[in-house]
């Protein structure tokens, strides 16, 4: 699991620039959903093709079999869906440090001269490093939020499409090179439907974080418009 290691290194910086609730967001993807496959989706689901038990010894039947019946290993699945669901949030990421960098150059200038009358100041950001979320911020974060939810939903949709909810023990399948319809038995479906709801139910849980992330917005920003910071001459 390097691969959502490094990518866990980006989403951390991205916590300082979210709402409370995109906090929280994060911390489900953090502990639910990238260090349990690092602990325990291996273990649980390593063994789904070479504990798999058919009735023939045809050779390659036994492949042909199982790649009809898991096109895509439900790990890479759920690995792939925390890449595309997190991708919105690092191009909002790369927004914030484009407007952070332009920015700090901004306040330099406002540090090496004195304050003119109608000099534009930072917008976004203080001289604490604290990002507002407004403006072209606000707009760049909603669209990751919208394109988060539909990416996620378009995962759950997936996934339902590809295997349903439940792990199926038996696989029944027929064509070259299997002699006959062969029968196929997985190893511990009980332990790995058990994984395949509690992957769900995080699935849920973070797309309804986001809808309900998106409402909060949507609301902050029509009952209470947020003022653009001042700065005053006496700050430089």
């Amino acid at each position: 699991m390097g691969d959502l290691g490094f990518l866990s290194k980006l989403l951390e910086k991205v916590q300082q620039h979210s709402t409370i609730i995109g906090k929280v967001w994060m911390t489900v993807l953090f502990v639910f959903r990238i260090m349990v496959l690092g602990a325990a989706a291996e273990k649980v689901w390593g063994d789904e093709q070479s504990k798999m038990i058919c009735n023939t010894k045809q050779p390659g039947c036994k492949n042909v079999c199982y790649d009809k019946a898991f096109p895509i290993s439900h790990i890479r699945l759920w690995v792939m869906q925390i890449i595309f669901v997190s991708a919105p949030t690092l191009v909002y990421l790369g927004h914030v440090i484009h407007i952070t960098h332009k920015e700090n150059k901004l306040r330099e200038k406002i540090k090496s001269r004195a304050e003119k009358s109608g000099q534009k100041v930072p917008k976004y950001t203080e001289e604490g490093g604290k990002v507002h979320i407004r403006g072209s911020l606000l707009g760049s974060y909603m669209t990751s939020l919208v394109f988060k939810m539909i990416l996620e939903a378009a995962f759950i949709v997936g996934q339902y499409y590809l295997y349903g909810f439940v792990f199926t023990p038996q696989i029944v399948c027929e064509g070259d090179p299997c002699p006959f319809k062969v029968e196929c038995f997985m190893s511990r479906p009980t332990e790995k439907t058990i994984f395949i709801i509690f992957m769900l139910a995080v699935s849920c849980v973070s797309l309804l974080l986001t809808v309900v992330e998106i409402f909060y917005l949507m609301f902050r920003r029509s009952g209470r418009p947020m003022q653009p910071v001042s700065y005053s001459a006496a700050t430089y």
